[in-house]
């Protein structure tokens, strides 16, 4: 009894909680040895009734992957809900390239991008609780990506040594960080010169530069959502970060939607593609951003912009073009409070493929 007690309790669950995102941990470092030990060991069902009553079908998803024909995993989303990030992704050249992912999950968008023809792919997870069944669904995909466990998001740069890549998807994940800025000063230092880097967050539909907080959970209830933007403030801060918008989807949020929206602010999802550059062209009358990305402490001790400068250059390609009329008046990216209110919003999705489920054929 004293040994039940003992597991159930707050101490022992914070204690297996903070291990599980510590990466170094030896509780960590065996925990995943055991998962890939137990993954490479474990048969998967071979026929649609198997599957249907395996474990594996029965876990928690939050993405729905069909693992045999016509089985189909449940997940954390309607089944017309659009999955911007990934509509995005298919007008990505990725031939050759090499990506990677923050926020993997069970792999869904690793899946496409080896699909499409990437050469090194990186799934990545703060903590090991959906490792297995990643190795489940690379096996049944028939693809190859690697995946690193990387905890807090602020030091990605270090943790990841010399990598570089031509395309990283941040999805998902900034308005679940305490400091979306520090994450993405912590990306920014991987992204190969010319590179992709497809940004997606919760942001509020309002021209001002300000960053609405979550407090009361009035903008949504989940315990980890924090922060959501205003457009204008996001376009800003993609440019700070050195990083120029050159293409987006806007999904609103419905007011029947208690989940994700709160009928005090006009919200919703917004998904932009950047190109890497080292010229982010602010209005000329702006003195500070310049200023403050070279010579401020935070940019210095936090924004590896050494590793940065060293990086190579990507050629990968990308098959749209911004509309001119929706243009910053740099003259050189996309302005995204005019594009989200000229462009059509995407609705709900009209087939699997804008989805969060992967059908076993689909290829982007």
């Amino acid at each position: 009894m004293k040994y039940e007690r003992f597991l159930n309790s707050p101490t022992f669950k914070r204690f297996v909680r903070r291990r599980l995102f510590d990466r170094e941990s030896v509780f960590s470092r065996m925990l995943l040895a055991w998962f890939s030990a137990r993954s490479m060991g474990r048969r998967l069902p071979a026929t649609p009734e198997g599957m249907r009553d395996s474990e594996l079908f029965k876990q928690w998803w939050y993405y729905s992957f069909e693992l045999a024909p016509g089985v189909m995993t449940s997940s954390s989303f309607p089944a017309d809900f659009p999955l911007l990030p990934r509509m995005l992704l298919r007008n990505a050249e990725l031939a050759g390239c090499d990506c990677l992912d923050i926020g993997s999950v069970e792999g869904l968008m690793p899946i496409l991008m080896c699909r499409q023809g990437a050469r090194d792919v990186f799934a990545t997870n703060p903590h090991l609780y959906n490792y297995e069944k990643m190795q489940a669904v690379r096996k049944l995909f028939g693809v190859n990506f690697k995946f690193r466990q990387i905890g807090s998001l602020y030091d990605v740069s270090r943790k990841l040594g010399n990598k570089s890549f031509d395309l990283i998807n941040l999805s998902g994940v900034l308005y679940h960080v305490w400091s979306p800025m520090h994450v993405i000063a912590g990306l920014r230092p991987l992204l190969k010169k010319n590179g992709l880097m497809i940004l997606s967050t919760n942001v509020v539909k309002r021209n001002d530069f300000s960053m609405e907080f979550n407090d009361r959970g009035k903008l949504q209830r989940e315990a980890t959502t924090y922060w959501y933007p205003s457009i204008p403030l996001y376009d800003y801060l993609l440019r700070y970060f050195e990083l120029l918008p050159i293409d987006c989807l806007y999904h609103p949020y419905a007011r029947d939607d208690s989940t994700r929206f709160t009928s005090e602010f006009e919200s919703g999802y917004l998904s932009v593609v950047c190109r890497a550059t080292d010229d982010p062209s602010f209005d000329s009358d702006d003195g500070w951003a310049p200023e403050s990305i070279t010579d401020s402490y935070e940019s210095i001790l936090l924004w590896d912009r050494a590793k940065q400068a060293a990086q190579p250059v990507s050629t990968i390609g990308y098959r749209h073009a911004p509309d001119p009329q929706l243009l910053h008046a740099n003259g050189r990216s996309l302005d995204l409070w005019k594009a989200v209110d000229a462009l059509p919003p995407v609705g709900a999705a009209s087939q699997p493929q804008d989805t969060h489920a992967l059908l076993l054929a689909d290829r982007a």
